[in-house]
């Protein structure tokens, strides 16, 4: 009897908790519904002067409706609540310094470096400086999007994770948004400046001019056909002491990480060469890859002051003023690509123990101002820390030195709403006047209009910079006579490039112009110039009468032109006498013969064998050097120093000098085997055969949401299918884990309707939502969907709220 009850209580308490967990899921559940965007409906909108309709279709993707631009603005601040609070809360906090409140002690060390910069202080300064119209948009915005936070029934997923609750939206933060992208598109520059720095302390002159070349023999600079670039450097007789030192302790070799990872290409092609007489714009920025993505794509129709009827389509970035950053408004197309100018230098300044508050700078010893600023760390105590600041920049200390940052990013105009007048430029010429007083970091802008025009400038804030010299960064020393830079660029010294005759523009990261124009940009870090060739080549292939669906494939050649040169390189040094008695040798070269098709292709053994020899000859001679580099900075490397590094390492293997073959090896075919054989050592440590180590393989994406790393067993549930892809660096289609086309958009101004467009992830930010994964695979496979918006499955319309 007793086992008997035992047995029926064992069962009741079972039942009981299966029925507590249930109903704990079931709250969980619901919970998470409760966070969705509302999508039909009406809801009263605060400070709305008329009715404004959102429309999404069956992608999630809106068409919003409305009488003016500042209603648009406040409906987008609502989607933008709705659907990407979480990412828009990330932007600010990224640019403020302000993550360990969310996170907690582990975010200290990126606070610290970003409380250095001071972006909050500096976006309520430039808020002053908005014009009153510009700042009612701002407004407008800041309205919407706690309006948007507030109707949702529960505060967004993301927040129940962390254990914290939303902070509303203030008209700062939409500024520190874009300050974030100065971060990500320029933040790479001071440790460039510092391992340029040691680079120059530890090489002589002829040294340091062969290993930082100003160019490389792969760019394509738009002002080719009346410049040469700079010929070669001499090749010293010796090498630098550092050169091929082993490092002390083992690090993650590069050719098994995706560390090059520089993308993002535009091209326009001239209505000579469309089937329609109107321009076509391409533009596919690369980034970052997580969920959601970074682009919110929209459609916006209204009236301007004019009474004329607008429709603009594009991607917009939430958060940041609700702008179309990149689109078509039916008379100009536009899009952007880093332009890797030079905008940030590094003054070391001198200090005295007898003079505390004071720092001695180029133009002599000044007086420090003290910022305090107070950290809030969740779970912990909250850490002060005072930023000292000159009138070069904010100070930091490396390598026994101290530096003030000298940024673009620090001036009052470094973020602005100039942007917003490219919405209504009906002319090339207005978008290019317009974009060379953009307040957005320095880009290559890309632009054509419906009459065919096509054109090229500097979008975002330039330094002047002397006329003369190489443009070539280094920090200055304490000693210098000025500064690198004395305030910006006047947007009439600019330069241009519009309507070149064979019809079309590239850019893809690398070297805009090799004539004087190139002084004006300097060298912030230019890819090595092989995707832009490649680039221009594919587009100048596309011949006469393209339309927008064949320059669409443009952005998607993976073809590896570039890697094929070392293939042969690495097929030259594996003859008989080196695969002689070595079978793993004897594979190596089969597989490059046998698993090749020319591209960057899942499938292709061959591909990954040539890159990783590449790799593994990098990691050989620049091993030591970025040992000694990362004690700098975490982003001072050889790479960032030079990331043309490539063609050094080419003129090395086609001459062959016997002063810069590293210590203990025989001969340059000995150093190229010593590649060969560590990539196949590096396979054998990850139990990897060498026919099963496809380029796919390896080039697996990896593409999560952010707060999987605060709950990580839900990595799978917010993150999008492991899918294996195609293409690299020295190629259109960069592609990596957690890299690659943020976007893919091409449209003929006036033509909207034939548009494409492609992005990773869907338009919403929840996990429960139809949108959340909704055209990756597209993405992945490549497939373009219509750039506007289809028929409408849902309307939500927000009215003005009665008084």
């Amino acid at each position: 009897m007793a086992k008997r009850s035992w047995k029926v209580w064992t069962g009741w308490m079972a039942g009981t908790l299966f029925l507590v967990l249930l109903l704990a899921a079931l709250g969980i559940w619901l919970f998470l519904r409760a966070s969705l965007a509302q999508l039909d409906g009406e809801r009263a909108g605060a400070g709305l002067q008329a009715a404004v309709s959102i429309e999404r279709d069956d992608m999630g993707v809106p068409l919003i409706r409305g009488r003016n631009r500042l209603d648009l603005a406040y409906a987008t601040g609502f989607v933008h609540a709705q659907e990407r609070y979480f990412q828009m809360d990330l932007l600010r906090r990224t640019a403020a310094g302000e993550l360990a409140e969310l996170f907690g002690p582990r975010a200290l060390p990126l606070d610290r470096a970003r409380r250095l910069h001071r972006f909050r202080a500096r976006a309520q300064a430039s808020l002053a400086l908005l014009a009153p119209q510009e700042r009612a948009f701002v407004d407008r915005y800041v309205a919407g999007v706690n309006a948007g936070l507030n109707a949702l029934k529960a505060r967004p997923f993301e927040y129940l994770l962390a254990g914290a609750a939303p902070q509303a939206w203030r008209a700062e933060d939409s500024l520190l948004a874009v300050w974030a992208m100065y971060i990500d598109l320029q933040g790479n520059q001071e440790g460039r400046e510092l391992a340029r720095g040691w680079l120059r302390d530890h090489s002589d002159a002829s040294q340091l001019a062969f290993l930082l070349p100003q160019a490389s023999r792969w760019d394509a600079p738009l002002d080719a056909t009346l410049h040469a670039g700079p010929p070669d450097a001499p090749l010293p007789p010796s090498a630098p002491a550092w050169w091929g030192r082993t490092p002390q302790a083992p690090l993650q070799l590069a050719s098994n990480a995706f560390v090059d990872a520089v993308g993002s290409n535009n091209y326009a092609i001239a209505g000579s060469r469309s089937t329609n007489g109107a321009a076509i714009v391409a533009d596919d920025m690369h980034l970052g890859l997580q969920l959601p993505n970074i682009w919110y794509r929209l459609a916006l129709l209204y009236t301007d002051a004019r009474g004329m009827q607008r429709r603009l389509v594009g991607v917009t970035l939430p958060g940041a003023p609700p702008l179309v950053i990149a689109g078509s408004n039916g008379h100009v197309a536009w899009g952007f690509t880093n332009s890797y100018g030079d905008t940030l230098d590094l003054v070391e300044v001198g200090i005295d123990a007898a003079r505390p508050d004071e720092v001695r700078t180029p133009a002599g010893w000044e007086r420090l101002s003290d910022h305090p600023e107070t950290i809030t760390v969740k779970g912990a105590p909250a850490e002060r820390l005072l930023v000292r600041e000159s009138s070069l920049g904010p100070l930091r200390a490396a390598g026994g030195r101290q530096y003030a940052v000298h940024w673009v990013a620090h001036q009052p105009q470094a973020v602005n709403l100039n942007h917003l007048k490219l919405e209504e430029a009906e002319s090339l010429d207005a978008a290019l006047a317009i974009a060379n007083t953009d307040g957005i970091p320095a880009q290559n802008f890309v632009g054509g209009d419906r009459a065919g025009n096509i054109g090229w400038t500097i979008a975002g804030m330039l330094p002047r910079r002397a006329q003369a010299g190489t443009g070539n960064s280094f920090p200055l020393d304490a000693g210098a006579a000025a500064p690198g830079w004395q305030g910006l660029l006047a947007p009439q010294d600019y330069p241009r490039v519009v309507n070149p005759p064979e019809g079309q523009i590239t850019t893809a990261n690398s070297r805009q112009l090799a004539g004087p124009g190139s002084a004006l940009l300097g060298d912030g870090g230019y890819d090595l110039g092989m995707r832009n060739a490649q680039l221009a080549d594919r587009v100048h292939r596309l011949g006469q009468r393209t339309d927008v669906a064949s320059a669409f494939q443009a952005a998607l050649d993976d073809r590896a032109r570039f890697m094929a040169l070392w293939r042969e390189r690495v097929l030259g040094v594996l003859d008989p006498a080196a695969t002689a008695g070595k079978p793993r040798r004897a594979e190596f070269r089969r597989l490059l013969e046998t698993s090749w098709n020319g591209r960057a292709d899942v499938d292709s053994v061959g591909y990954r064998l040539a890159r990783n020899a590449m790799w593994a000859l990098h990691d050989i001679l620049f091993a030591g050097v970025n040992e000694e580099l990362a004690k700098l900075d975490p982003k001072a490397s050889l790479g960032s120093a030079n990331p043309r590094w490539p063609a050094v390492l080419v003129r090395l293997l086609d001459t062959q000098p016997p002063g810069w073959l590293p210590a203990g090896r025989q001969s340059w075919r000995d150093l190229q085997l010593a590649a060969v054989d560590r990539v196949i050592a590096d396979l054998d440590k990850e139990g990897l055969p060498l026919a099963k180590a496809t380029w796919g393989q390896r080039n697996t994406a990896a593409i999560t949401h952010p707060i999987a790393l605060a709950a990580p067993a839900l990595a799978g549930w917010l993150g999008m299918p492991p899918d294996q892809l195609p293409g690299d660096a020295h190629m259109p289609r960069v592609a990596g884990p957690k890299f690659g086309q943020s976007e893919r958009m091409t449209v003929s101004p006036g033509r909207e309707e034939e548009g494409l467009y492609n992005m990773p992830g869907g338009q919403s930010g929840h996990p429960l939502s139809p949108w959340f994964r909704r055209g990756h695979a597209e993405w992945v496979k490549g497939t373009p969907l219509p750039l506007l918006p289809g028929v409408a499955r849902h309307t939500l319309t927000l009215t003005p709220a009665t008084r």
